[in-house]
């Protein structure tokens, strides 16, 4: 079974320390019943049941890589945020976790496409 992996980019029309800490708070804005425990685990209901985010940044460096684990699959994320002017490029990589196939891993790059149309609209919205 080959490993398979996407790698999604947008622009963000926000500078890119200002773009690393929304995203760090982005999870409430995107899921009403959002909650952070005190081991910095995001917990809130998916589109794929009970879902679990943690994000480990390194915030001079753009790295907001994070695990996100739901009732179907475990997944390690890259992610990047790179400085482009006044505006910042993330970049999201998406590495096919061994429990899904190949067309649940496309349904997932999917859902992750309209998920970052979302996040770019909240993240340009905020002030």
């Amino acid at each position: 079974n080959m490993l398979r992996s996407r790698t999604i980019g947008i622009t963000v029309k926000k500078k890119t320390g200002d773009a690393f800490d929304a995203i760090l708070n982005l999870p409430p804005k995107m899921m009403d019943d959002a909650k952070i425990n005190d081991d910095g685990w995001w917990t809130f209901t998916g589109p794929h049941g009970k879902s679990f985010l943690k994000f480990n940044e390194h915030k001079s460096h753009g790295i907001l890589d994070h695990q996100f684990i739901d009732e179907e699959s475990s997944w390690h994320v890259p992610m990047r945020v790179v400085p482009s002017g006044n505006n910042s490029e993330i970049l999201i990589t998406l590495n096919k976790p061994a429990e899904l196939n190949d067309e649940q891993f496309n349904q997932r790059i999917s859902e992750m496409g309209d998920m970052i149309i979302v996040m770019k609209n909240i993240l340009e919205s905020d002030s």
